[in-house]
């Protein structure tokens, strides 16, 4: 299946410059969106993953329906003051400014063998924070699986001792 047939390019959003990837008519195809996240479960059971963590909002997307499918625990990675419980939380750097993200406390236990999905890997912060956070708690990282990499922005650098996968590359 060529799932590029999924995706539209919207030129100028959401600034002029910018060529946004938009997954939503992906998800709006029930075999692509349901092909799409099974490749992401074969690589979950290539790095034996034993939990599934993805960040707000668009790792939501395809991260629980990764766990779900694997019959494993999904945990939400947030913005500071969206989680009811003790986190842990970490900042980061932006091109310009910086960011927070955080986790339950309780998400990742010792010796957890955790998969990041997100929608997509761009420069990596956002990735490479939620890795912080995971190894904050005692997990091993195992991998990274991504929908889409922009190549170009050199984010898999950042995760060079990670396994990466994405389904598509631009």
């Amino acid at each position: 299946m060529n799932l590029k047939d999924y995706i539209a390019s919207i030129e100028n959003f959401p600034k002029e410059g910018i060529l946004f990837r938009d997954i939503t008519p992906l998800m709006l195809n029930g075999e692509a969106y349901k092909y799409a996240c099974d490749e992401m479960v074969r690589f979950a059971k290539e790095v034996n993953a034993t939990l599934i963590i993805g960040p707000e909002a668009r790792g939501f997307i395809f991260g629980c329906p990764v766990a779900y499918a694997l019959n494993l625990g999904f945990a939400p990675v947030r913005k500071p003051g969206k989680l009811p419980r003790e986190t842990v939380t970490v900042k980061y750097d932006l091109e310009y400014g910086s960011n927070e993200l955080s986790l339950h406390a309780d998400a990742v236990k010792k010796g957890d063998r955790v998969l990041i999905v997100d929608d997509l890997l761009a420069t990596g912060g956002t990735v490479e924070a939620t890795v912080q956070l995971v190894e904050k708690l005692g997990g091993e990282v195992v991998g990274a699986a991504f929908f889409i990499e922009l190549e170009a922005l050199k984010g898999r650098e950042k995760l060079s001792k990670y396994p990466i996968f994405a389904s598509l590359k631009y």
